[in-house]
């Protein structure tokens, strides 16, 4: 009989071992918050091109520099003068790996699952500046400063190149260098800590959002060593957006747009500028937080994009992708595309904007400008009027949008969670019994996933507990099931009621008269019980499960006493083993 079950090996390494590596490799501090820096320029003869990286010897693939080149400039129909702010996310070249890879498991445990690194995915930060220039040939000085990060971290990064960009145009190279100097030197992201950024003069204060945190509430205590400095530039997130700008002309279609974006439909934002399409891309794909949005998303896509032939040429239906563009060239490509918003620049004025209209997609014309949305989609739940008026209230009252945006943030909060609340407990009722776990079986199997079984438990257990809204919660369900973002939340779950049922039971062993159990069994029986009970352990480390420590210290004793009682000669190969 098998005490133990053998489990699959990790992927990971644990948290000591990536605190030892970080003292051994060079750069460590600064790869935990970026990839690297780059500056783009505009090259009469290559077009955009990148004129430098720092650190030298990043390892950046031929196909991600040309993507980094086309997405640091906004489209000339954009027509950008002055500085632009705006952000993008590119696919990475398969086989890349980080070297915080073995910190990943530490951050992620701790981090919201929205704030979690992106494995397959960079991040890029822009600051273009282009000004009239008699000097250049072209008439123009074009260039961007590029921080390339695997962190969703949109406010802090975008606050950083305001302090770093406009200096580096004056100074140039030496001054980016000891900027990214002065990042190596900062704290690892922890989730939970506040921390002290110091860069070019300023200390930037910010707090690492942790998973343990209330949603929407004050963050957990401080802890006592933390020793913060007085710092003059404190950011208030390091990731959220001014939702109310961003929604600002289609307030009262915001229950459609939060729709879309929970059933993981095809959507596109058509903006006058990457600014205004990467904040809105990236103020939906918000919208459904806690939630993580597990479709593809680009908060600003050209026409020179690597993906720009996988995602348009579909003969069936379009990708689970949210894209921004701002080429009208696109309004011809994806006519057959069910869902796209069309927007007008953000303008924060004392009046509410005129709200966009939804239209039927074959109205909308490569020539027409004005804003709308262009979707057939009915909404399964009624419109929440009460929170228009809240907010056209806000707008008389002159309430500042920092405001506004907490009124719209906790609204979809509060939508999301009463959808995802009756899941949760529906999945909790899978999860076999603690007294079903034994010391000597396999740990049970938590309970398959049934569609039918869980809509038998919405009468009773549905959204209506904790939503006023009405409408057709049932077929919200259905649709969301058949959704990118229910099966992203599904494996996720199931992975850490899986490791729930680890630790548990390696807390029953813990218990066990271990012992005991060998005093009547073969030598084979003691060998596979050892090998079965290391495997446990490393396992247990490398993954990061939160057993308790005293539990894998007494365990590592158990093992030591029970090779001690085996033959010398296999003793020495379990040592060795």
């Amino acid at each position: 009989m098998d005490p133990f079950d053998s489990s699959e090996s990790c992927l990971v390494e644990s948290k000591n071992a990536a605190e030892n590596t970080e003292s051994r490799l060079p750069w460590a501090g600064f790869s935990s918050w970026l990839e690297c820096v780059c500056v783009v320029t505009f090259d009469l003869e290559l077009g955009q091109a990148i004129e430098f990286v720092y650190p030298h010897d990043v390892k950046l693939t031929e196909k991600e520099k040309t993507s980094i080149c086309y997405l640091s400039f906004p489209d000339s129909y954009s027509g950008c003068l002055g500085d632009t702010q705006f952000s993008f996310r590119l696919r990475q070249s398969v086989g890349r790996r980080g070297s915080w890879i073995g910190e990943e498991d530490a951050y992620s445990r701790d981090a919201p699952v929205t704030l979690q690194r992106e494995l397959a995915h960079f991040y890029g930060y822009v600051y273009f500046r282009q000004v009239k220039d008699a000097a250049v040939k072209r008439g123009y000085f074009q260039k961007s400063l590029v921080l390339v990060s695997r962190l969703p971290y949109v406010h802090l990064f975008q606050s950083l190149l305001q302090i770093i960009a406009p200096e580096y145009f004056e100074k140039l190279e030496p001054c980016l260098e000891a900027v990214c100097n002065e990042i190596d030197q900062w704290q690892s992201p922890v989730p939970g800590l506040t921390l002290n950024l110091p860069v070019m003069g300023v200390v930037m204060q910010v707090r690492i959002p942790s998973k343990n945190d209330k949603p929407e509430g004050s963050p957990v205590k401080q802890e006592q060593n933390e020793n913060l400095l007085p710092a003059p530039m404190m950011l208030p997130t390091i990731h959220e957006l001014d939702l109310f700008k961003c929604f600002q002309s289609f307030l009262i279609h915001l229950q459609m747009l939060w729709e879309l974006m929970l059933l993981g439909e095809p959507v596109v934002v058509m903006a006058p500028s990457p600014t205004v399409s990467s904040e809105t891309v990236l103020a939906l794909v918000s919208s459904i937080a806690p939630l993580r949005c597990c479709c593809d998303y680009r908060p600003y896509f050209t026409i020179h994009d690597t993906e720009f032939k996988e995602y348009t040429t579909r003969t069936q239906a379009p990708p689970n992708v949210i894209l921004g563009v701002t080429n009208p060239f696109f309004i011809k490509i994806f006519q057959s595309w069910p869902h796209i918003i069309r927007l007008g620049e953000l303008k924060m004025s004392g009046d509410l904007p005129k709200q966009v209209k939804v239209k039927k997609l074959a109205k909308l014309k490569t020539l027409d400008t004005k804003p709308g949305i262009y979707t057939a989609h009915k909404t399964f739940l009624q419109k929440d009027k009460s929170l228009i008026k809240r907010l056209l209230k806000g707008i008389q009252r002159k309430r500042p949008s920092e405001v506004q945006s907490a009124i719209l943030r906790r609204h979809l909060l509060e939508l999301t969670q009463s959808f995802i609340i009756p899941l949760e407990r529906y999945l909790a009722s899978l999860m076999p019994l603690q007294r079903s776990v034994t010391p000597w079986k396999t740990p049970p199997q938590i309970r398959p996933f049934s569609q039918e079984e869980f809509m038998g438990t919405l009468e009773h257990a549905g959204p209506q507990l904790t939503s006023v809204l009405k409408g057709d919660w049932v077929g919200l369900y259905r649709k969301f099931f058949r959704s990118p973002n229910f099966d992203g939340w599904y494996r996720l779950r199931h992975r850490e009621m899986t490791q729930k049922l680890e630790c548990l039971h390696l807390e029953v062993v813990c218990d066990a008269d271990l012992l005991g159990w060998t005093k009547d069994k073969s030598e084979v029986e003691i060998v596979d019980l050892v090998l079965k009970l290391r495997e446990k352990l490393m396992k247990a480390g490398k993954q990061q499960l939160p057993v308790k420590e005293r539990v894998l210290v007494k365990l590592e004793g158990y093992l030591q006493t029970v090779i001690s009682s085996l033959p010398e000669d296999l003793q020495t190969v379990l040592h060795r083993y």
